[in-house]
């Protein structure tokens, strides 16, 4: 009885190029959600807004334009008619 036993391991296939492919795809956008997930909890000081000089108005050098009105969309012009005689 113990002769027929059979320990050697499973034949399992090769994977194939599409497999490798998606197995390393989904390893990659895993690790990319990682990074981004990480990058919204901790917090990274912005430096180059530190460095800049504060006695500079910022004010005087943005000069705003009045924009011109656009008629909206829901809105629609008044149809002219000519009365009939």
């Amino acid at each position: 009885m113990a002769s027929d036993l059979d320990f050697s391991p499973p034949e399992v296939p090769e994977p194939t190029f599409l497999e490798n492919l998606l197995r390393y795809g989904l390893f990659l956008g895993a690790i990319f959600q990682l990074i981004c997930v990480l990058a919204i909890i901790i917090p990274v000081p912005k430096s180059h807004e530190v460095e800049m000089e504060p006695s500079e108005p910022r004010s005087a050098e943005v000069v705003r334009k009045p924009k011109a009105t656009v008629p909206s969309v829901s809105k629609r012009p008044k149809k002219e008619t000519k009365k009939k005689r």
